[in-house]
């Protein structure tokens, strides 16, 4: 094969390759099954607490997205929908909701859990923790 054959052939495979990795990158559900609110953490940090210092987030099989709940908001204690930052790898975003009985049991200092709308063909688990 002589070089332009090569680069033709590589450049192909290239602009193949690179969009059809992205589609399947980010595919299924993530969410991990199971009750939507366990609380995986048998001994919380007792110095945690929402209403002074915030919370914590993550976001199961992230891929660029990030959310801030604010103390204030847990104070509030609303339901509220967020929207998840864009990941970073493709352009699409997910939300997800915090009940008012998720924002009560983040005043008692406990975690929750709660699971984002589908976009791109999966879910995240978003777990909210005392700071």
């Amino acid at each position: 094969m002589d070089r332009k054959s090569f680069i033709k052939k590589t450049s192909a495979g290239l602009i193949i390759g690179i969009p059809l990795l992205s589609l399947t990158a980010c595919s299924g559900s993530d969410d991990g099954g199971g009750n939507p609110n366990p609380n995986p953490d048998p001994d919380p940090d007792p110095s945690a607490n929402c209403l002074e210092n915030g919370t914590n987030t993550s976001i199961s099989a992230n891929h660029g997205h990030n959310l801030t709940v604010s103390k204030e908001d847990v104070d509030a204690g609303e339901e509220k929908t967020y929207t998840l930052s864009q990941a970073s790898t493709d352009q699409h975003i997910h939300e997800v909701t915090i009940t008012q009985d998720q924002f009560n049991t983040l005043k008692n200092n406990n975690q929750i859990i709660a699971t984002s709308s589908s976009d791109g063909g999966h879910t995240h688990n978003v777990t909210v923790s005392c700071a």
